[in-house]
């Protein structure tokens, strides 16, 4: 499979706008099954963080002061990841951000968000839940540090991800796997996932 980004964003809360902005991104670089660059920073974008929200992540208003500005980390983070595929866990609200932030700086996204949340409910039916901590622990994979901080986030998603191509080539015997290929199958509906995943074989 190609390289893959991904990516994962702690905010200030669940909808990107003038009140609620990213805190902190991170990106790990997955090559054929290794993570082979990272980024990771802090921004301030000048709100404050809701108590809840820094209870969750450890992230206070006080420690944003000192980060640098939002602008000039997604230039940076935008750059690093530059046209490479795109993959979070829940993906749906990454995608929020990322768009948000790109759209503040003049810089649009070109390529798609794969989700490891979505293909988990349809490769792992058996997990308990489909949280990433969950996962992590079910499936017996690293642990990567610090829940709710970016890095580790990222981490964990692409551990995920490397679990559920693991899946896809063991127990359905698909050997020939790409980013557009999990946006295909993130798509199907849970019932219809293993007489989909035959025609792949």
């Amino acid at each position: 499979m190609e390289r893959i980004a991904v990516i994962d964003f702690e905010t200030t809360g669940i909808t990107p706008g003038a009140g609620c902005r990213a805190t902190e991104v991170a990106v790990v670089m997955l090559e054929r099954g290794c993570i082979v660059e990272r980024y990771q920073s802090l921004m301030n974008a000048g709100v404050p963080v809701p108590a809840f929200v820094a209870g969750l992540t450890g992230i206070t208003t006080a420690m944003l002061r000192s980060a640098p500005p939002v602008d000039r980390v997604m230039n940076e983070v935008a750059e690093f990841v530059g046209d490479t595929p795109l993959l979070a866990h829940n993906a749906a609200f990454d995608q929020k951000f990322w768009d948000y932030e790109l759209s503040r700086i003049g810089r649009n996204r070109s390529q798609s968000f794969a989700c490891s949340l979505l293909l988990s409910r349809r490769l792992l039916p058996a997990a308990p839940n489909h949280k990433l901590g969950t996962l992590t622990r079910w499936a017996g994979l690293p642990d990567t540090g610090t829940a709710h901080r970016a890095m580790a986030d990222a981490e964990m998603a692409a551990n995920l991800l490397q679990h559920l191509v693991g899946e896809l080539r063991q127990t359905h015997g698909i050997q020939e796997l790409s980013h557009a290929f999990l946006c295909r199958l993130q798509k199907v509906p849970a019932a219809k996932i293993r007489e989909t995943l035959v025609r792949y074989r």
